[in-house]
């Protein structure tokens, strides 16, 4: 897990069990086949995926749960 990406998305979050909570969320989702909504190169893992999804405005938490803002073909 990049040391950059979770300081940056713990800026956006403010709670860090909230953050773990969506980052792990949405590495359930990729690890059954969901597309990255970011550009990322293949070499990144599914956290630091997550982790660029929510520094990027692409998901976002609700007390009901995780939203995911479309796909954008990346």
């Amino acid at each position: 897990m990049r040391n950059d990406f979770l300081k940056e998305a713990l800026a956006i979050v403010g709670d860090p069990d909230v953050l773990v909570s969506l980052a792990a969320g949405r590495v359930r989702m990729l690890r059954r086949g969901n597309r990255p909504l970011v550009a990322v190169p293949e070499t990144l893992s599914f956290v630091d995926v997550a982790l660029r999804e929510i520094i990027e405005g692409r998901i976002e938490y609700f007390q009901d749960g995780i939203v995911v803002r479309g796909d954008n073909g990346a």
